[in-house]
């Protein structure tokens, strides 16, 4: 990974984002009813707090301690004890299912079974799982044969829906403004129904 990716708009933490793929994952993971940028800050704080990222020291790291660490204001997530096992969850199936290299996950397989594996790991679902996959498309240049089709409007070219999206403060704020809008149109469907 030698893009420079700035999702986290600090340094220090799209550095990590940008070196270290667990990092990225994670920071996937943790962004759910949570500001974007602060979900992907939060993989910097579990390295700066724990000493690591490596997903089998992580998954074997006692969960109460664990839970604790990622719940310390400022908390890697607003659910910082919930998330802090998801985190776990999620480095367990790195451990042993991929040898504890995550980009495993990605690597050497098309984009509709680089978006299976996704949607398999604790805390993913098929939305969270396209929208990394469109992100590794798009921003890291994993791009299987077909990844555009295979992932669907998050892969389009110039879109701001995601975090896939996100290379700056402008397209950060860009993105915040579609997901409001769609927010808005989904409530006032709602309403009408």
């Amino acid at each position: 990974m030698a893009t420079s990716l700035r999702i986290a708009q600090d340094e220090t933490a799209d550095e990590l984002l940008s070196t270290d793929p667990f990092a990225l994952l994670v920071g996937m993971l943790l962004d759910q009813q949570f500001p974007m940028e602060r979900a992907f800050a939060g993989p910097a704080k579990v390295k700066e707090r724990f000493g690591s990222l490596d997903p089998a020291k992580i998954a074997d790291a006692e969960p109460e301690a664990f839970a604790d660490l990622c719940s310390t204001p400022p908390a890697v997530h607003r659910y910082g004890r919930s998330m802090a096992g998801r985190i776990q969850a999620v480095a367990a199936v790195v451990r042993d299912e991929y040898d504890g290299d995550v980009t495993a996950i990605w690597t050497g397989v098309g984009t509709a079974e680089v978006v299976k594996r996704l949607k398999a790991l604790p805390g993913f679902g098929d939305q969270k799982a396209r929208i990394f996959a469109a992100l590794l498309g798009k921003q890291l240049d994993v791009r299987p044969e077909g990844w555009r089709e295979a992932i669907g409007p998050y892969a389009e070219e110039g879109a701001r829906r995601s975090v896939a999206d996100v290379t700056d403060e402008t397209s950060l704020h860009e993105v915040r403004d579609f997901k409001k809008a769609a927010k808005a149109q989904a409530k006032a469907a709602k309403a009408k129904a």
